[in-house]
């Protein structure tokens, strides 16, 4: 919403500078996202007056002009503009000035052999308007040497603020003037109305949809003459940002955003009988005045006469009924429609306007006969003409809820304690009806007792609910700034931790992750329904998703991370280590997962290592185990089998599990089609943890870990050497000897496996070490040959040998 402090000067009679308006409009809610005064940007422009004209001798469409600036001497200046002519009064940009249109800085310099000292200047340079084909011609009576943005009213400030949706009233300049003088800034004038009484009939129009357009008034003016309008008008609506377009749309315009009521003119001349606020009709189209077509069905409410459509109400109007400058007799219309239908039209049509912006709001509903009375007066005023009678059909719905508020409710929900005459004085200049009442029910004067406020709303504050919105305005006029800063209450000692093991394991599992140099990705938790589909598919569809890429609540983690890797790679990246923790949506209910993707190079190539080596299954399986170690999930344990899944590659990917139904993670290379699917080539790697799989541990609150404390004896190793069937897994033995004798072995671990000569067909060697940590005392030799013993019995159950 933009205004300049002239436009708000003929509401509120204020002696306030710029930034004190700025500061109180921030300060009660209305949010200034700017203030510009145009008139400091030409401030180097001067009013001139062309004294002669003589063709340049080097160029024949160019002149070289003696200009007078009041200042004395006449400066030379050489134009190529079509209309410079001895005796023409324009604007000259002065050596040092820039010019706004291109940033150009003026100086004395030649052209074509000819020294000129300024130039003279369009509308377009000035951005003052579009018109380039000449400069600038001001009346003969301009007065010489004067500073143009002075001559032309410029320096007049243009405020731009933010309205927030709940205030409608604020849609206009008087709305914003009643806030300011409410705040204290000064006191709002009196709104004139100058009804005119009209002779004859009103205009023949009617509402037939009561739903979407409650009341429709109207009144006509013959005889009018339209053309461009006043000098002062149009100066407020291109200040504004607003196209000057001729006298009766300016007109409606400046209604508009003077009094917050939007208006429609129609030529009486292009209309067919009457005109009539009703449903639209399947099929129906209108060409509005953007220039578009729009196709209209049952749900909109329209403005048509017998034979067309010419208004989609309340948003815009039809080309065909506009007025021209041939324009002769009017209708000018001043209706109500419903907010919500409004909005609904204008979503379905995806058509933005300000009259959109403030029906859908919720304009005044009882402005009505006052807002087509101002309007009709401003057309005679400066169109001429003679007006009819009003015609009023429907009725506007009542806005003003009556409402009972205690005065104690501004300190209890709003903080601040402000005197009961301080809030009756604040809600009345809001334009609020106030009134004690006693326990009975009856008004009582304010110094008398009284047990409750009966306010009134304004029929302009449709926001207003309930007593809660009451202190709203008490609180932001009286200032949010002057709420005490009042810290909760708290508990003494130290606060008890409030996280959740969850939240803790989620902590945990993000730093570790992090820390072995994967980057947290955070994708959409809805995707599309062929990206699902490539998993697997999804159990859950939205109704109504806010986009057709946007549909299926994700069954997996993987499309968005593969996703997010495609669009890494394509811009150059060559190494993409990516992690996400979130909730995946299954038939059964949502699942915590952790999942990690590794493509591109895992290593750069380098001297040593020749090509670039990328990532493999096994490392996709060292990620798993050191993430569930984190986790907190007994990877001694762990068993690696296969069935990862339909989206993983069959002969390079594998599942850990604690026995065989529980599974916490599956790992390797994702499978070719999947890949496909998503547009990426190369080998892919991941890792998906099923967090809500790992088993809490026992007698344990949390994941909180005894104090480190170091073995007072040097632990000792022993190598064992074993001939095993091939097809046993190498971390089945490793299990086995771990857990021959508990007490004693703390680590197993494979470090070769060899097949060969004198190794028998069938058959691998593996070579273990275990470690074996003493406790009390050291181990004897017939300690160490008990537990040997015990190594070589576990590894037999599996049909491992020693080796000799």
């Amino acid at each position: 919403m933009k205004f300049t402090l002239s436009w708000l000067h003929e509401h509120l009679e204020t002696g306030a500078s710029v930034e004190a308006i700025a500061a109180t409009l921030n300060r009660i809610g209305l949010e200034v996202e700017g203030v510009e005064n145009p008139g400091e940007a030409l401030a180097a422009f001067k009013v001139a007056r062309v004294l002669t004209a003589e063709r340049h001798p080097q160029a024949d469409k160019l002149q070289v002009l003696s200009v007078d600036t009041g200042s004395g001497d006449p400066l030379q200046v050489v134009c190529g503009a079509p209309n410079a002519r001895a005796g023409l009064v324009g604007v000259l940009g002065l050596p040092g000035a820039t010019v706004p249109a291109n940033g150009m800085v003026l100086k004395v310099a030649a052209v074509r052999g000819i020294e000129s000292n300024g130039m003279m200047c369009s509308s377009r340079e000035l951005e003052l308007g579009d018109d380039h084909d000449g400069i600038i011609e001001l009346p003969a009576d301009a007065p010489v040497g004067t500073s143009f943005p002075d001559y032309a009213g410029l320096k007049d400030p243009v405020f731009d603020i933010s309205v927030t949706p709940n205030r409608q009233d604020c849609m206009g300049v008087r709305g914003i003037a009643r806030d300011l003088a409410a705040a204290g800034l000064g006191t709002l004038k009196p709104l004139a109305v100058d009804p005119v009484a009209g002779e004859g009939p009103g205009p023949d129009v009617r509402t037939d949809d009561a739903a979407g357009c409650p009341a429709f008034f109207a009144q006509s003016v013959s005889g009018v003459t339209n053309g461009a309008s006043p000098e002062w008008l149009q100066r407020r609506l291109k200040a504004i940002g607003q196209k000057p377009i001729s006298t009766l749309v300016d007109i409606t315009n400046y209604v508009m955003i003077d009094l917050g009521r939007p208006l429609h003119v129609y030529d009486r001349a292009k209309l067919d009988g009457r005109l009539v606020a009703r449903k639209a009709k399947a099929g129906e189209e209108v060409l509005a005045l953007n220039g578009k077509s729009y196709a209209l069905d049952e749900t909109m409410t329209v403005i048509a006469d017998a034979s067309a459509v010419h208004d989609i109400g309340g948003i815009m109007g039809g080309e065909h009924s506009g007025c021209l400058e041939s324009t002769t007799d009017v209708l000018i219309e001043c209706a109500y429609f419903d907010p919500e239908h409004i909005a609904r039209t204008g979503q379905k049509l995806m058509l933005t306007s300000d009259a959109r912006t403030r029906f859908e709001r919720g304009v005044d509903p009882e402005f009505l006969d006052d807002g087509l009375a101002i309007a009709t007066r401003m057309v005679i005023d400066l169109c001429g003409g003679s007006a009819s009678g009003v015609t009023r059909s429907g009725a506007a719905p009542h806005v003003g809820p009556v409402i009972g508020y205690d005065p104690a409710l501004a300190e209890t929900l709003g903080g601040l304690d402000v005197p009961v005459e301080q809030q009756k004085h604040i809600l009345e200049s809001l334009g609020f009806a106030v009134e004690p009442l006693d326990a009975n029910g009856d008004p009582v004067a304010l110094g008398a007792p009284f047990e409750v406020l009966r306010v009134i709303a304004p029929s302009w504050r449709r926001d207003i609910d309930g007593p809660a919105d009451i202190v709203e305005e008490v609180i932001r006029i009286a200032g949010i700034d002057n709420v005490p800063s009042t810290p909760l209450p708290r508990a003494p000692g130290v606060a008890r931790p409030t996280a959740t093991a969850e939240q803790k394991l989620e902590r945990r599992l993000r730093r570790s992750a992090a820390a072995r140099s994967l980057n947290e990705a955070v994708t959409w938790s809805f995707i599309a329904e062929k990206e699902a589909a490539a998993v697997g598919g999804g159990a859950w569809t939205l109704a109504n998703p806010i986009s057709e890429d946007l549909k299926v609540m994700r069954p997996s983690l993987l499309p968005g991370l593969l996703m997010a890797a495609g669009r890494n790679l394509k811009r150059g990246a060559t190494s993409v280590r990516l992690f996400e923790l979130g909730r995946r949506y299954l038939a059964d209910g949502e699942k915590f997962t952790l999942t990690v993707l590794l493509t591109g190079d895992r290593s750069p190539r380098g001297w040593a290592s020749g090509k670039a080596q990328p990532f493999t299954a096994y490392d996709a399986k060292g990620e798993a185990i050191a993430l569930l170690e984190a986790a907190g999930a007994p990877v001694a344990n762990l068993q690696v089998m296969g069935e990862a899944g339909e989206a993983w590659h069959p002969g390079q990917s594998g599942t850990l599990r604690l026995g065989p139904k529980t599974v916490l993670a599956s790992f390797g290379m994702l499978h070719p089609s999947l890949l496909k699917a998503f547009d990426l080539s190369g080998a892919v790697a991941a890792v998906e943890i099923f967090i809500d799989a790992i088993p809490g541990k026992r007698g344990s609150s949390g994941f909180m870990r005894p104090a480190y404390t170091p073995p007072a004896l040097q632990a000792v190793t022993r190598d064992f050497a074993f001939l095993v069937p091939t097809a046993l897994p190498a971390g089945d033995l490793v299990r086995a000897i771990r857990g021959a004798d508990k007490a004693a072995i703390v680590d197993a671990r494979l470090f070769d496996q060899f097949t060969g000569a004198g190794v028998e067909d069938g058959h691998k060697s593996l070579a273990i070490e275990i470690t074996l940590q003493p406790g009390e005392k050291s181990f004897t030799d017939a300690d160490l040959k008990v537990i040997a013993d015990k190594v070589v019995a576990a590894a037999g159950k599996l049909g491992a040998t020693l080796r000799g």
